[in-house]
């Protein structure tokens, strides 16, 4: 067995310790008795099979992956700070170590205090920026949960555990960051000169598509055009996550290679780009994730053999669940873009023998396999969502370039910005032009309390048939 296959096993041994530990409270007295096995196991091996060897590192493996769960909701258990949750009014000092996240009628600030991290909803017209010193005088609340939607678990994978509803707020000073701080600040500050410029040339709903696509912001944007987005399946486009950064790459990787790049150029180019982008968009903890997913992808591009893909993807998986395992139960942008790359990997040379234009086998590819977990989580199938994406993935790549370098001309120069936000323009007005023919309510079903035992049949049909097709045209793109 090669050492690549030997990690990939170890590495879904880890990711198997994190899912039982999720479904199941193991307690301590079976993790004993495991890892006396495991290393049982293992001493045999010495002396009779080595298969023993493997199977008692993987079993080591699947108890330290239940264990680095166990300490993360340890660490949770013993949030200081949490534990103020619901006592009544208390005056807080920290830093807003975040981007402020500016909705339609309020902001969201990360502020964080000592070790510990609190959501704070405020009003939108009062300015604060990243590293301001705040006092804060309110109430600690637990983030809220309901049948549908576990806001708790949600803001619980980012190391927030107690919220605050606008509470009365006092900038009183301005942290010194360190040198990493001031950069970020500094990506911060010409990110918001990039908004500015978009906003100046054009008003929404045109203004908010292109920040979407460009900056991954979304939180000025409307309800209607969000909702129109959902219905004609195109919200992925306009949003950092695993999905967009995900296909973004396939589609970056694609040019680059139609250009004439070898696929080790285009590789380095490819990583470059993604990179500048999730810098553009302020560095979130899902963009980053995102990044790591979208340049996992590209390094199995570059090596270009399924197997060793695939092997790449799922290490990389649980590297980043070693450093935070609620990733895998509590973050669907986590799950989305582990199953896309799949689909990239798996399905995409499939597509592509019956549809050559590579955007859209990618994003088609990606789309079947990110289905059944986007109508798990939603509960909503779009009817049109092929037919709309295939109208307008095939301007994304114009509208990202043209976006990018308008509004990065724009600062400097109104005259010539206004240049390329011209072509921006038309484009843009196709794309709303789109979302308003096929945003009837009929095109959309909502699909309430769906079971993960259709989850698990419907995942199960995706690699069988996919299983088939690669089996049939191997021979063709391996």
């Amino acid at each position: 067995m090669t050492p690549s296959k030997i990690l990939f096993f170890l590495s879904i041994s880890f990711i198997i310790g994190i899912f039982l530990e999720s479904i199941i409270k193991i307690p301590q007295i079976f993790l004993w008795v495991f890892l006396i096995i495991a290393f049982l196991l293992i001493f045999c091996s010495f002396l009779y099979k080595k298969i023993g060897f493997i199977v008692g590192f993987a079993l080591l493996f699947v108890v330290l992956g239940i264990l680095r769960l166990q300490i993360s909701e340890f660490n949770i258990v013993g949030d200081k700070l949490s534990k103020l949750n619901g006592q009544g009014e208390i005056v807080l000092t920290g830093v807003v170590f975040n981007e402020p996240d500016v909705r339609n009628t309020f902001q969201k600030l990360k502020v964080k205090i000592d070790q510990s991290i609190i959501l704070v909803t405020t009003d939108k017209y009062l300015e604060y920026k990243y590293l301001d010193t705040v006092k804060i005088y309110g109430k600690l609340e637990w983030p809220t949960e309901t049948d549908e939607f576990s806001y708790k678990n949600y803001l619980m994978k980012d190391g927030i555990y107690s919220v605050m509803f606008f509470p009365k707020i006092e900038i009183i000073g301005k942290a010194n960051g360190n040198i990493l701080s001031k950069i970020y600040s500094g990506i911060l500050f010409f990110k918001q000169k990039i908004r500015e410029s978009i906003r100046i040339n054009f008003l929404p709903p045109q203004s908010s598509i292109l920040e979407g696509t460009i900056l991954g912001d979304n939180g000025a944007m409307n309800n209607d055009l969000k909702n129109k987005l959902n219905i004609t399946g195109l919200r992925h486009i306009i949003a950092v996550s695993g999905t967009h950064v995900v296909i973004l790459s396939s589609i970056i990787m694609s040019l680059l290679l139609t250009l004439g790049l070898w696929r080790g150029q285009a590789f380095y180019v490819a990583i470059v780009l993604i990179f500048i982008y999730i810098i553009l968009t302020g560095l979130p903890p899902s963009g980053v994730r995102a990044g790591i997913m979208g340049g996992t992808y590209l390094l199995s591009q570059k090596i270009g053999r399924q197997n060793m893909g695939s092997r790449i993807i799922v290490i990389a998986c649980s590297l980043m669940l070693v450093i935070n395992p609620l990733l895998l139960f509590y973050d669907v942008g986590f799950q989305l873009s582990f199953l896309a790359v799949l689909g990239l990997i798996y399905l995409e040379p499939v597509i592509k023998k019956f549809v050559k234009i590579s955007i859209l086998s990618t994003t088609f590819a990606a789309q079947i396999f990110t289905l059944p977990i986007m109508i798990y989580n939603f509960g909503n199938i779009s009817f049109v969502s092929p037919i709309t994406n295939l109208l307008i993935l095939p301007i994304v790549p114009a509208l990202m370039v043209l976006g990018f370098l308008a509004s990065i001309l724009g600062i400097f120069s109104y005259i010539i910005g206004w240049i390329l936000f011209v072509p921006c323009w038309l484009l843009l007005t196709y794309f709303v032009k789109i979302i308003d023919l096929f945003s009837q309510p009929w095109m959309v079903k909502s699909i309430a309390n769906v079971s993960w035992v259709w989850l698990f049949i419907s995942y199960f049909f995706i690699l069988f048939i996919t299983k088939i097709l690669n089996k049939k045209y191997r021979k063709d793109f391996l």
